[in-house]
């Protein structure tokens, strides 16, 4: 006689209840991205348009738009079915990933810009991957603490237009 061992079913994983604010608190990260964006789009070409320019106020605006918009609580570090880790991302794609990772680079080949904006890029590439990942680390403390809201000051404060900043009203 064969013993066939037949695993056991997956654990149902519980409906995600919403944190308390947790809709006003994306709706506004998805604000702030939108008007980093447009910061972005807003950002002096080069003398001459170069590669570099038009994926910082294309693709890289965009993708930072994007992100903010789809900041996701559900999307956290976890365990699955078999005991393993899982790193969550916060609903932050692998690609917008790879961009925001790239951003560094890519302020040192934009010598047109003053060091002021490249230093601004650099703040917003830092405070959208840090939205995602507080998101993906610790959902609830992200969204209850205010940990996000602050990411996203810090992003409005980055991404204000050139001249005084901006200040939110309350």
């Amino acid at each position: 006689m064969t013993i066939s061992h037949i695993p056991a079913p997956a654990p149902a994983v519980a409906p995600h209840e919403p944190w308390e604010g947790q809709a006003d608190v994306l709706a506004e990260a998805a604000a702030a991205g939108r008007r980093a964006a447009a910061w972005i789009h807003s950002l002096p070409a080069p003398p001459s348009p170069t590669p570099t320019w038009a994926w910082l106020v294309g693709d890289l605006a965009n993708a930072i738009e994007a992100a903010m918009a789809n900041l996701d609580p559900e999307d956290c570090d976890r365990m699955d079915e078999h005991g393993l880790a899982v790193d969550g991302a916060g609903g932050m794609g692998p690609v917008t990933q790879s961009m925001l990772a790239a951003v560094s680079c890519v302020v040192a080949d934009a010598p047109w810009l003053t060091t002021d904006q490249q230093v601004r890029l650099l703040a917003v590439a830092s405070a959208v991957t840090g939205a995602a990942r507080v998101l993906a680390q610790d959902p609830g403390s992200a969204i209850l603490h205010g940990l996000l809201a602050r990411l996203c000051t810090a992003l409005d404060h980055a991404a204000r237009p050139d001249g005084p900043a901006w200040t939110p009203v309350q």
